[in-house]
């Protein structure tokens, strides 16, 4: 009977360890799966960011006045730009000058369309080694990037990437005409930043992030990088692999032949793979000490077996923990959360209802801060928004020390019109003037109705004069609409940073005074802002 007794304990006893000790391994595992997702996750919206704002610079350079006028004009001889004159001149001046100011561009070159450096920032040419569909890749997507490579002058990784330039239209916006490629801004890009931003996310203690081709090929890393990293890499079979196992945390061999825990991920700007990986060592390293501790626990028992009611009521509580921990978040106004659902149960059915509450929550926040910057009627940003794109745009033009221009404009006779026609037919006339200008504007640019039928628009990198063509196009296109209720026109008026003023205020006055004069004069016609006078000395 005591044997039977001593069984009866034992047996359920050791079942209950046994199936405590692979639970916590499995939550361990997770453990080190969330960590990696997580970390995999940040880095890869850091490296997309950073793609992001090194594309939009390029493309604001690109679109200079400086850089389109002066490529134009340069000469040609014997099929070759010929590196000498003014015009060269001003453009590598105006390269050395960008170059300066942003330390991770090596090389700032001026390509013509068959990629001949025309110009560049460097004391001498050197060659660009330009992909066979580069061109196709500069009109289809808007930026084409070369195979990664190490600079031997400079001992670090780089990239070659190239924005187009286009010729008269294209200048100005890509409604606003028809456009052609006559060359590319390319920058020969230091990888050094990308690799630092890997470094604040690599995971555990010798665990490493790093970036790799599609073929496989290890591009930088968080643990340095070298000619020899950039020669190592993954086999095309070993990296299809990988791929097809993306956003999960899985073991497999490493570049280095280690074994390790890690998760893969796509760039998609860049269209590389992001590979977060911790040694098996260090990821199951608590998971061993705890198959130590789970051995002792059996030699002890009837002493475990109370520990082993608490970790089973722990385990009832701690979904309920969650669950209120989260619910304080969201009543904080904190919608980021999403809780997992673990079990089945009426606690898991909770779970599951308060995360569809909460995403609901969120979608509705989306929404609401969409509607808080757009106009209901014509889709474009409102008077709201635009002021604090305005004081942005002055803030980065005063440190860059570069120039943009405001364009007021107002649709003429417009309460005749709504008199005359309806309100409903005067609706319509402020979609189609808001849709001609969106379609004449740049990706650079920014469109908003200010008020009424008075709209404005915010033009990056473009000086006086080329903001004043750009409304010129906008009224003679509006000028030539056959609408159904009769012809509409509009008075523009055209301001400049930093000339007519540096305040957000200063330019719309400008603008507006402008405005004003081409009303008086008749209407359907744009008038700059006057320049000021400079007193003599």
């Amino acid at each position: 009977m005591l044997m039977f007794a001593v069984l009866a304990t034992l047996l359920p006893s050791l079942t209950t360890v046994w199936i405590s000790y692979i639970e916590n391994k499995r939550a361990l595992q997770a453990k080190a799966s969330e960590e990696l997702l997580g970390v995999s996750a940040q880095a890869l919206r850091e490296v997309d960011l950073w793609t992001k704002e090194l594309r939009y610079d390029l493309r604001v350079f690109s679109s200079s006045y400086e850089v389109t006028e002066n490529l134009e004009r340069i000469p040609i001889a014997n099929g070759e730009p010929v590196h000498s004159g003014i015009y060269f001149k001003r453009l590598t001046d105006y390269l050395n000058s960008v170059r300066d100011r942003f330390p991770d561009y090596s090389e700032l070159m001026v390509l013509d369309h068959h990629g001949h450096v025309v110009a560049t920032s460097a004391s001498q040419s050197r060659p660009v080694a330009l992909p066979s569909d580069w061109a196709s890749e500069l009109t289809h997507n808007d930026w084409a990037l070369s195979t990664p490579y190490w600079d031997s002058a400079g001992a670090h990784p780089e990239i070659l990437v190239s924005v187009p330039i286009e010729s008269g239209g294209g200048r100005a916006g890509r409604g606003g005409g028809s456009s052609r490629l006559v060359g590319a801004l390319a920058s020969r890009v230091n990888l050094r930043a990308v690799a630092d931003t890997l470094r604040r996310f690599a995971p555990g203690e010798t665990g490493q992030i790093y970036l790799m081709t599609r073929t496989g090929r290890v591009i930088v890393s968080s643990q340095g990088s070298s000619r020899e990293l950039m020669r190592q890499g993954y086999s095309r079979d070993a990296t299809n692999g990988l791929l097809a196992r993306e956003s999960r945390a899985i073991q497999f061999a490493s570049f280095t032949g280690d074994r390790v825990v890690g998760s893969v991920r796509v760039v998609p700007s860049l269209d590389w793979i992001a590979v977060s990986e911790i040694p098996t060592t260090e990821a199951f390293r608590q998971v061993a000490r705890l198959r130590n501790v789970t051995l002792g626990i059996v030699l002890l028992l009837l002493a475990v077996v109370g520990a082993l009611a608490y970790l089973l009521s722990l385990l009832i509580v701690r979904p309920l923990d969650r669950l209120a921990q989260a619910a304080a978040k969201v009543a904080k106004g904190d919608l980021d959360v999403d809780l997992p659902v673990t079990t089945g149960s009426e606690v898991g059915y909770l779970t599951q209802v308060f995360n569809d509450m909460v995403a609901r929550l969120r979608d509705s926040r989306t929404e609401l801060e969409r509607l808080s910057v757009t106009d209901p009627l014509t889709g474009l940003f409102n008077r709201l928004q635009m002021m604090e794109v305005l004081e942005n745009e002055v803030r980065r033009s005063r440190r860059l020390h570069h120039h943009f221009s405001v364009v007021m404009a107002d649709v003429d006779l417009f309460k005749k019109y709504n008199d005359e026609h309806g309100h409903p037919a005067g609706d319509e006339v402020l979609k189609r003037v808001a849709a001609i200008m969106r379609d004449a504007s740049r990706d650079v640019d920014f469109v908003a109705r200010y008020g009424g039928e008075e709209f404005l628009i915010m033009l990056p990198e473009t000086e006086l004069e080329g903001a004043t063509e750009f409304a010129e196009r906008i009224r003679k296109k509006l000028a030539k609409e056959k609408l159904s209720a009769g012809r509409i026109t509009l008075s523009l008026g055209v301001s400049a940073f930093p000339m007519h003023g540096d305040s957000p205020d200063q330019l719309i006055a400008e603008a507006d005074a402008a405005l004003y004069l081409a009303k008086r004069a008749g209407g359907d016609r744009v008038i700059a802002a006057a320049r000021p006078k400079v007193s003599a000395t």
